[in-house]
């Protein structure tokens, strides 16, 4: 078997799936092929991971290379953790400080003031349509696992115009549901079932239990009698699983917004948790300071990487582990693979072929919701494919936020990208929620397009526009 992972210059996120690829039985023997355009980069990532497979003793082959459609030779299955030039940290924060410029903040802003902000997207949207033509001239029988963002629109796009490919959206949001129960103290995950639903970024727990019995009452005492001393204290950090935010939210609709769902790091819906520096501090967000600790930590994690590599005398085992990191994509490559599945009926659990996966609405797993947008929902695997789990479905007040929110924009911004229309795109600004008027639509747009990182981008709205120009 060969597993292919496009952008494996992150080295802590290469070792990762390489050290789970390791750990898998079913595994031993496998090519894993690193690629990224960064030499550098890529050297560092596959000197660790050849590191810590040989202190493992693993009986699997690695291989590195600059070039995208060697990595896909042969390949069965390839994981997409890329992100391209023009989607660069540098090339987001310079349009955020366009942004705040013109008016627009962190909190409740899906494209603009979000790390999916509408020009990152384009140069992923690019990337995502050519490694998906490339895997289907090159190896199309196998598994495209999309776990760069933006995963909810990216899986959409492609699900729509390459019908053929294998493709599957993943994200680890879905585990803060774990933190939850934990707070809560229900402390042992191997007692835990649970439904999760929505659309990546914004998913929902509706269905949660605990050695067989519901766990909201739990959940329920626990806001009423220690909630409130928590909230105040310093262990309440911004974003906390059970923050007040998620806490109110969770009164408000009756279902629990997991991970990214209403964090910072998932747009931070919706903005009116946000209208205010005075209303952030009752809330206890704040937008700017977490994502400055989120980049001073991306900044880091390179450095103590190099660090770790350059000593020959640090053992990697002592340093990373020597457990399955809990990730879903070898996981999933295994049940794919070896036909691990379980009946439809379990929780989702890596462990037993189960997972949350991103996949086409098509047969209705989410009521209300149009079959060829994609959700994120419990699934199980084997070697047939990936079969999603129906749901009991969203609570309507949640359905609506949904399809108005995350559906509609999502939609909005697909249009503009399919019809290069610099028009639609304005009115996905437009749609945000700190935009006042059309003229400030314009302004940002008009600055946006005119950073020399966007050049493409120019052209595409340029050249490509149809309406709306």
């Amino acid at each position: 078997m060969k597993i292919g992972i496009i952008g494996a210059g992150s080295a802590c996120f290469s070792l990762a799936l390489v050290k789970d690829v390791c750990l898998a039985r079913r595994l031993r023997g496998s090519t894993v092929c690193l690629m990224d355009i960064d030499q550098v980069r890529l050297d560092t990532a596959f000197d660790l991971s050849r590191r810590f497979a040989a202190e493992l003793g693993a009986s699997i082959r690695l291989e590195k290379t600059l070039r995208r459609r060697r990595c896909l030779e042969g390949a069965d299955f390839v994981v997409n953790t890329a992100l391209s030039a023009g989607g660069s940290h540098r090339n987001l924060r310079r349009g955020w400080g366009i942004a705040r410029r013109l008016g627009y903040r962190i909190g409740g802003s899906l494209h603009v003031m979000h790390d999916e902000a509408f020009w990152v997207n384009f140069h992923q949207f690019r990337l995502m349509e050519s490694l998906t033509r490339d895997t289907l001239a090159i190896c199309p029988r196998a598994w495209l696992l999309l776990v760069a963002n933006p995963v909810f629109a990216g899986t959409t796009l492609l699900g729509r115009k390459y019908p053929r490919a294998r493709v599957v959206g993943l994200c680890h949001g879905f585990g803060g549901l774990y933190s939850l129960a934990n707070r809560v103290g229900l402390r042992d995950p191997g007692k835990i079932s649970f439904e999760v639903q929505g659309v990546n970024h914004f998913i929902w727990l509706t269905r949660f239990r605990y050695g067989g019995r519901d766990a909201f009452p739990v959940v329920n005492r626990w806001l009423d009698r220690r909630g409130p001393a928590f909230w105040k204290s310093s262990r309440c950090g911004e974003g906390d699983e059970a923050g007040p935010k998620k806490s109110d939210l969770y009164r408000r609709y009756g279902a629990w917004p997991v991970g990214d769902t209403a964090h910072v790091a998932g747009g931070g819906w919706p903005a009116s948790y946000h209208a205010s520096r005075a209303t952030e501090r009752r809330w206890k967000e704040n937008g700017e300071r977490w994502w400055a600790g989120h980049f001073r930590g991306v900044a880091w994690e390179p450095r103590r990487i190099r660090g770790i590599v350059a000593d020959r005398r640090t053992s990697l085992v002592k340093a990373f582990g020597d457990r399955p990191t809990g990730e879903q994509m070898i996981p999933l490559i295994e049940s794919l693979a070896y036909g691990v599945s379980t009946s439809g009926e379990t929780p989702p659990s890596a462990s037993d072929g189960r997972f949350v996966v991103n996949i086409p609405n098509r047969s209705g797993f989410i009521p209300g919701i149009p079959g060829d947008v994609a959700v994120e929902i419990p699934a199980w695997a084997d070697r047939r494919g990936i079969h999603g789990v129906r749901t009991s479905g969203l609570p309507p007040a949640i359905l609506i936020h949904t399809l108005r929110d995350l559906v509609g924009t999502m939609e909005m911004e697909l249009l503009a990208y399919d019809r290069g229309s610099r028009g639609y795109l304005r009115d996905l600004v437009a749609l945000d929620p700190w935009t006042r008027s059309r003229e400030q639509a314009d302004r940002l747009l008009d600055r946006i397009l005119a950073m020399p990182s966007n050049a493409a981008m120019r052209r595409h709205y340029r050249e490509r526009g149809r309406m709306g120009t």
